[in-house]
């Protein structure tokens, strides 16, 4: 059993940024792929970003590319979202997950093992 905690989320204006950390717990860091995923009020929850379980791949969300960037620490079994220029629509709760599956990295349903989610709120 994994277990995640995530940490960094706030209040922040646009423009600003934010790095989001996920500790994970419990089991085999360096073994899973990672992912980040976000839901807005009233809204699906939507993939942010990915990681392989060694780092050299990643990828991000149109929606995202070029503003934010996953990376991971294995030796301190910690996965990171560094998001920069935020805009308003980035407002969510974020959430780490483990891809537990082969599905496709961009599903919600290749994961498992959700965090708690840490709110990010961008003012305009």
């Amino acid at each position: 059993q994994v277990q995640l905690v995530e940490s960094g989320g706030g209040l922040v204006q646009a423009g600003g940024s934010l790095r989001l950390s996920c500790a994970a717990s419990g089991g085999t860091f360096s073994s899973y792929a990672m992912g980040w995923f976000r839901q807005a009020p009233g809204k699906e929850r939507e993939f942010v970003a990915m990681i392989s379980s060694g780092g050299g791949t990643t990828s991000h969300a149109d929606s995202v590319k070029g503003r934010f960037t996953i990376s991971r620490d294995n030796a301190k079994n910690t996965v990171y979202l560094q998001m920069n220029s935020l805009k308003p629509e980035d407002t969510a709760v974020y959430y780490c997950a483990v891809k537990t599956s082969r599905g496709t990295y961009w599903s919600a349903s290749s994961y498992a093992y959700w965090g708690q989610g840490t709110q990010v709120t961008v003012s305009s």
